[in-house]
């Protein structure tokens, strides 16, 4: 199984003049403007916007963001904004050129709560990153040679200090071309690709890897539904610090969980009892990974870490494991894009969960990662197929050998699809 969007890497270009002008903010009432773009990324949707636009203090971003989603009420369904009720339609990306070594474009992201007037920026979105670069192209942040049919853009997030390089395609006007035959699970119809490179992923928020020293371990959860009980998870920190659960130590079945083709949840588990308790598990998953004291303090931040519950796939299924993700505690309809890092990441790991389930019933078949010497590739790796309720992914991971002999996770690749939707003004009230 190879990715059908495949394409080699090329050359880097500099900035030039934006297609968004500035606009200082036009006072209407109480009512204020903001240029902005509205792209569909990935499976998710959000607002991009030029950082020059916004307060210097990210302190007083959060009022513009609530009003402008329309989050402000906490009414869960955003219909005094643009947000699209759930949170994969709800997100912020803030973008600039940058003056840091090595990088052309940073970006930060925000997560803003359909359904409370809060916003959450401790974590990236993969997803949300896939629109960075050609948001980018498009509006002269960077800028590609006379005649150049691809680029690559240097992206470096500030919420977790990650180095991404987005591979994208160029039309003949210089901007992103957006027609293509890549398709995408979760996402009908076909785009150009864009293949997404995360670069030294481990340690995004914690530093390491594996915050906790171990590859999986027994976790005991003080349940607020059905009590005390164990799980067995890995805690991995790529692109997201993520709690990777074994699905079959849960105390309670896990429900079948499939999607309609209008995206729907049909047999889901969204019954309170199997949310409370996965709830439960992932707060005390931000406990041991250091993130909260305590978790109490765990559920004030429902951003990261994330959580997954893993299965093996079926034995006649082409992807190598099965994956439920969740997002602000409901099921994710596909999975997050740093989800599929991770999980790609901790597949090809030793001793890992993923990797467990993933050989589960296929002994003897030879690893799937790349190698890496000195981060310089030796081997190429095999994409590792990761089901989910929307269909698979594939990803591509590739470990580093340090002069020590350290094994380390050089770089995760994934592809995705992009589709620029609006552009103009978006309005909030402060």
């Amino acid at each position: 199984m190879s990715p059908a969007c495949a394409i080699p890497p090329v050359e880097y270009s500099p900035a030039k003049a934006p297609l968004l002008q500035p606009l200082e903010y036009t006072h209407l009432s109480s009512r204020k403007t903001l240029p902005a773009v509205w792209m569909r990324a990935g499976t998710s949707k959000g607002l991009f916007l030029h950082r020059r636009h916004l307060p210097a203090s990210t302190h007083l971003w959060e009022p513009i963001l609530l009003s402008a989603m329309g989050s402000s009420q906490g009414d869960g369904r955003q219909i005094d904004g643009v947000g699209g009720a759930s949170s994969t339609t709800s997100k912020v990306a803030v973008v600039e050129g940058s003056s840091r070594p090595d990088v052309d474009v940073e970006y930060t992201f925000v997560q803003v709560a359909p359904d409370q007037p809060r916003i959450d920026m401790t974590g990236n979105c993969g997803n949300i990153a896939s629109g960075v670069g050609p948001f980018s192209l498009d509006e002269g942040i960077v800028r590609a040679a006379p005649g150049q049919k691809e680029i690559d853009i240097r992206t470096y997030n500030t919420n977790t200090g990650q180095h991404i390089v987005e591979t994208v395609q160029v039309a003949a006007d210089g901007s992103f071309q957006e027609e293509g035959e890549c398709r995408i699970p979760g996402v009908a119809g076909a785009s150009s690709p864009i293949r997404l490179a995360f670069l030294s992923p481990g340690g995004s928020m914690t530093g390491q890897l594996f915050p906790s020293g171990a590859q999986q371990e027994t976790l005991t959860v003080q349940s607020r539904t059905v009590g005390t009980f164990d799980v067995r998870v890995s805690l991995v920190d790529a692109a997201n610090p993520f709690v990777l659960v074994d699905a079959a130590s849960l105390p309670m079945p896990l429900p079948p969980y499939t999607i309609s083709p209008t995206g729907d949840s049909n047999s889901n588990p969204n019954n309170p009892a199997f949310l409370s308790v996965v709830e439960d598990i992932r707060r005390e998953g931000a406990v041991r990974f250091g993130l909260a004291a305590d978790p109490q303090a765990a559920g004030k931040v429902r951003g990261t870490p994330k959580i997954a519950l893993l299965s093996s796939a079926a034995e006649n299924d082409e992807a190598d494991i099965r994956v439920l993700a969740f997002t602000m505690g409901k099921p994710h309809a596909s999975l997050q894009l740093t989800g599929a890092v991770c999980v790609g990441a901790a597949t090809v790991i030793h001793g890992t969960i993923a990797w467990e389930l993933a050989r589960k019933g296929k002994r003897g078949t030879r690893p799937k990662h790349g190698m890496s010497v000195g981060h310089h590739q030796i081997a190429p790796p095999l994409p590792v197929g990761i089901r989910h309720p929307a269909g698979v992914i594939p990803v591509e991971a590739v470990l580093g050998m340090d002069h020590k002999g350290e094994v380390s996770v050089d770089n995760v690749a994934v592809f995705r699809t992009a589709r620029r939707l609006f552009e103009g003004n978006v309005y909030y009230h402060v």
